[in-house]
């Protein structure tokens, strides 16, 4: 029974944006501190999870990886079900990764909730030479259309536990304060007793 309490919430939060941008990395930062140099395309859906502690509550977030899928356009609607949150990144070396997010955000918005807290992610801030799009110009967009934003360097390590602090925070609050009462948020917000009930009650269940 004891680890049936050992968090109070369940985060589904999902990483999309083009290929090579760095989102495998900066998963693997957040939930196991490493950064892998050999960035091979992740292939198969993952998903990682770490704890953390908001307010005296235990939040689990499942972090879930595209796995290289955007490549092919063919990110199902699975992946997006159950998300209540969404970091959108782009590689703030390669312009067109940038000019690319107005459409992944369109199709978030079609497959998520739209109550779904997002950020909008420039990634790879140690290639700051390299910049071909400007910080606020990032900014300017992402608050037009109700993004939290940060610059992150999976590399370096900079920002990138503030990016999904602050991620889990917001939908924490959006949760807490009832502003989210249907949908796919408030499902998987049930903890464990709802979120595991059927893995013990497989032996019975009709369905």
């Amino acid at each position: 029974m004891g680890t049936d309490l050992a968090y109070n919430f369940v985060f589904k939060v999902v990483l999309i944006g083009e290929s090579g941008v760095g989102k495998s990395n900066l998963l693997s930062r957040f939930t196991k501190n490493e950064f892998n140099h050999d960035s091979r395309t992740t292939i198969g859906v993952e998903f990682s999870t770490r704890s953390i502690q908001v307010d005296n509550i235990t939040i689990k977030a499942q972090i879930w990886d595209t796995a290289g899928l955007e490549r092919y356009r063919a990110i199902t609607s699975a992946y997006y079900r159950g998300a209540v949150g969404a970091l959108l990144v782009y590689d703030i070396t390669k312009h067109l990764t940038y000019e690319n997010v107005e459409r992944w955000l369109k199709e978030l918005y079609d497959h998520a909730d739209p109550h779904m807290v997002v950020m909008l992610v420039g990634n790879k801030s140690d290639l700051g030479t390299l910049r071909t799009v400007p910080t606020e110009e990032a900014k300017d967009f992402a608050e037009a259309k109700g993004l939290l934003y940060m610059e992150t360097s999976a590399l370096e390590s900079t920002n990138v536990e503030s990016a999904f602090l602050e991620v889990l925070r917001a939908i924490h609050m959006k949760v807490a304060s009832k502003e989210v009462t249907r949908g796919s948020i408030s499902a998987v917000t049930l903890g464990p007793s709802s979120e595991y009930k059927e893995e013990r009650q497989s032996c019975c269940k009709s369905t």
